[in-house]
């Protein structure tokens, strides 16, 4: 026979409250049925939880040792009966989010807390893609939800609400000519840039293109390494080059004239829409504000050795 949930609670309730008699208040039973909901559990088990010798129940060696596992098991069910409500209730089982590297990573932990709290029984998968592949994972259901660039070209399946605008610098290494004043358009067409690239469509990859030479890379921080041995230079957002190694190798030259940002959106499928989960998470994403500038992380970087 099995332990019954009743019975490891009343066992629990029992060793917490340091009495059969405060348990019982605490339950709103009777004592009696407290005492006899643990002692059938000892009888189920085979051997004695609680030492009861003394004026109060003292727990035994296994009654300890027991104790941990009837916790874990009385949070399990509880759980259980948190994720049944919820799904009765509609809200989702799982929500597949694809993020944009270009949304800052800073800002991501607060986020995702918060879901974590509102929803605690809704697993979430997280998905780090680059431009259109955001609203390709959308439109082949492969993402519930998505923070995509307004650079992607969307399908006139994905419904899209706007974020906000990350702004780009231009970034380059300390040894580059570039790094030298001053930074005009035409200098900038002789030299090599490297252009975040994507798996998917290849029309929105021209958008940030300046340089006659360039080179496509799926990966702002590699990218970064790149720009760091003199490769070529970049346009780049505060925050990817704030949290990058390489900053001791790299500066940020002023290019007056030379503004570029990319405009995010939270998206996801018209015909599939929101379950309660992701329509409170893509609220909370419109909501979050988007720093212009991350001066006091670029500020005093330190030299290379």
């Amino acid at each position: 026979m099995m332990p019954t949930l009743e019975q490891l609670n009343a066992f629990v309730t029992a060793a917490d409250c340091g009495s059969f008699s405060a348990a019982a208040r605490q339950l709103s039973r009777a004592q009696s049925h407290v005492s006899t909901q643990v002692a059938h559990l000892e009888i189920t088990l085979g051997f004695a939880l609680f030492d009861r010798s003394g004026r109060m129940p003292q727990l035994t060696d296994n009654g300890r040792r027991v104790l941990i596992e009837a916790r874990q098991l009385l949070a399990q069910s509880a759980h259980l009966m948190g994720v049944a409500q919820r799904l009765d209730e509609g809200v989702e089982a799982r929500i597949r989010l694809a993020l944009d590297e270009f949304y800052p990573e800073r800002l991501i932990g607060g986020v995702l807390s918060d879901f974590a709290e509102r929803f605690p029984s809704v697993e979430l998968e997280l998905h780090f893609p680059l431009l259109d592949d955001v609203s390709q994972m959308i439109e082949q259901n492969e993402a519930d939800l998505g923070v995509l660039c307004r650079t992607a070209v969307l399908d006139s399946a994905i419904e899209a609400r706007p974020v906000g605008r990350v702004p780009l610098r231009l970034v380059c290494a300390k040894e580059h000519p570039l790094a030298q004043q001053p930074i005009t358009y035409q200098r900038l067409v002789h030299y090599r840039q490297l252009i975040v690239a994507t798996r998917g469509r290849r029309i929105s990859r021209q958008s940030m293109r300046i340089a006659a030479d360039a080179w496509w890379v799926e990966s702002h921080y590699a990218m970064l390494e790149l720009v760091k041995h003199g490769v070529g230079w970049a346009l780049m957002s505060d925050h990817v080059i704030a949290s990058s190694p390489t900053r001791p190798w790299l500066t940020t030259p002023d290019a007056p004239g030379i503004e570029h940002s990319v405009e995010l959106e939270i998206g996801w499928h018209r015909q599939r829409g929101l379950g309660p989960a992701a329509q409170w998470l893509a609220e909370r994403f419109t909501r979050e504000p988007l720093p212009q500038r991350w001066e006091p992380l670029l500020r005093d970087i330190p030299e290379a050795h």
